[in-house]
């Protein structure tokens, strides 16, 4: 497994530009992206043992961040 942060630029290189754009015109879009990367530094806190949790927790915020990826994904891809 990856300790490495899931950062969204680093996923969709490709939708840089798209993802700044949305970020100030679409206010769904841009709750999100902060969701994301709240959800995100947690996942890496607890991979990284900053501030552990139990396996469920982790795994909950998994699933978490992997919505929201596939719902922000889905919004660059329309």
């Amino acid at each position: 497994m990856s300790h490495t942060p899931h950062e969204l630029l680093e996923e969709f290189p490709e939708h840089a530009d798209k993802m700044a754009a949305l970020k100030e015109s679409d206010s769904h879009f841009a709750k999100l992206f902060d969701e994301y990367h709240e959800v995100n530094r947690a996942v890496h806190r607890a991979e990284t043992n900053v501030e552990p949790t139990d396996q469920f927790h982790e795994e909950d915020m998994r699933k978490q961040r992997a919505r929201l990826k596939d719902e922000i994904y889905r919004m660059l891809s329309a």
